[in-house]
């Protein structure tokens, strides 16, 4: 994991409207980076058909762009409570990457024509059949997926713990961003997983195996970290 220069800690801490313009920079130049890339053919290959609205591909793009969006916000956050230099690589790894891949699933969304927001509940998607053929009951018998629609998203931290983080500063910040984005990012392979589960359209299933396979590392990496903390 390459190590940036950490950012001066003497200027005034970021407002809440300073941040959020962060967040949309980061996903506004990931998106213009994948329209080049599309442009280019070096991102879709030939595909199979293409998503409908209420597709599995079409709601995993929806809520993993919201899900990931929260992470990118919490990790901006963090970078102002801390200057543990290893604390901040990794929230901006994590900023950076995961604000890449939200502007990849808008574009997916806009590539097929489909509107950025669902006309049905979050996690509806994932009560759909599986490709082994198990499928989500309404009456909670079948466990092809444990969410119902408009649950909340796995491992999604919640408005109570994103305003507590922000009361924190130094070690306290470290260890509650790491506890959160270590559920995080366990939320975040579910979601992937059960993409995988349900769809073969390869450009989707090659972003969920990279979010499988980069948030499992960085899992293995941030309990080392809180670890060390406790």
């Amino acid at each position: 994991m390459s190590t940036p220069a950490s950012a001066p800690t003497t200027a005034a801490a970021p407002t809440p409207a300073h941040r959020g313009r962060r967040i949309l920079a980061i996903t506004l130049a990931a998106l213009l980076l994948l329209v080049g890339a599309f442009a280019a053919g070096r991102i879709t290959g030939p595909q199979t058909g293409t998503p409908g609205d209420h597709s599995v591909e079409a709601g995993f793009a929806r809520d993993m762009q919201t899900h990931h969006n929260q992470a990118v916000e919490m990790s901006l956050l963090v970078r102002d409570l801390t200057t543990d230099p290893t604390v901040r690589s990794v929230a901006y790894d994590i900023a950076t990457s995961q604000g890449s891949q939200s502007g990849q699933l808008y574009g997916f969304l806009a590539e097929w024509k489909l509107p950025q927001v669902a006309s049905e509940p979050s996690m509806t998607w994932m009560t759909q059949p599986t490709l082994a053929g198990d499928s989500m009951s309404h009456d909670g018998m079948a466990t092809a997926s444990a969410h119902e629609p408009g649950s909340p998203m796995p491992g999604l931290a919640t408005p109570a713990q994103m305003a507590h983080l922000r009361t924190l500063t130094g070690v306290a910040a470290e260890k509650e961003y790491l506890t959160l984005m270590i559920a995080h990012h366990k939320g975040g392979i579910e979601m992937a997983q059960a993409l995988l589960d349900r769809s073969t359209y390869p450009s989707v299933v090659a972003l969920a195996k990279g979010v499988i396979t980069a948030q499992t590392s960085e899992i293995g990496l941030m309990q080392d970290m809180l670890a060390a903390r406790s």
